[in-house]
């Protein structure tokens, strides 16, 4: 979802935790989010399929890269939604989802981004907040593959199928309280 803002201002966030379609439809609509695109990183296969990825074998993470404007929303803000948004704490798995396709990682994408994203995870599991030990990688950014445009905007684009109703409908329900 684009929207006018001054590109100046502008920053990015890569992270995987899980369905790239319902990670996508946690951060489009936030204020000072002026896109969300949803792709692949952290693999060894130069421009991977949607197939590829799923396949388990690229090492690939399906992952959501938004650009957002940190005077109105924070790239901590962002991490303190990530973590509510996933389970942190299973390895290579969110619900349903299983593979190293699905884990749980932030890719920073300065030195900035990642010591925030350090203090955030240390954070949290000091609040214990789950159970058990967040699993979560945090690595640099190195490329971003975006997929293909027919993930792009699903839940916005189908919000009447039945895995969005029945997974990520619910998923937004429980972390917005709508």
């Amino acid at each position: 979802m684009s929207k006018n803002i001054n590109e100046e201002n502008i920053e990015q966030a890569t992270f995987g935790a899980g369905c790239f379609w319902c990670v996508e439809a946690v951060f489009d609509n936030l204020d000072g989010v002026v896109d969300v695109r949803v792709g692949y990183t952290g693999g060894k296969v130069q421009n991977p399929s949607y197939k590829q990825v799923c396949s388990g074998t690229t090492g690939h993470v399906e992952v959501i890269q938004i650009d957002f404007n940190p005077q109105s929303i924070s790239y901590k803000d962002l991490l303190n939604i990530l973590w509510k948004s996933h389970d942190p704490t299973t390895e290579n798995r969110q619900g349903a989802d299983i593979g190293t396709q699905y884990r749980s990682v932030i890719f920073y994408q300065s030195e900035k981004q990642r010591i925030v994203a350090e203090e955030s995870k240390k954070e949290i599991n000091e609040l214990n907040m789950y159970q058990n030990p967040i699993v979560t990688e945090i690595i640099p950014l190195k490329i971003f593959y975006i997929a293909e445009n027919y993930h792009q905007n699903y839940y916005r684009l189908n919000k009447d199928a039945p895995y969005c109703q029945s997974v990520i409908t619910p998923k937004l329900e429980k972390i917005f309280k709508i």
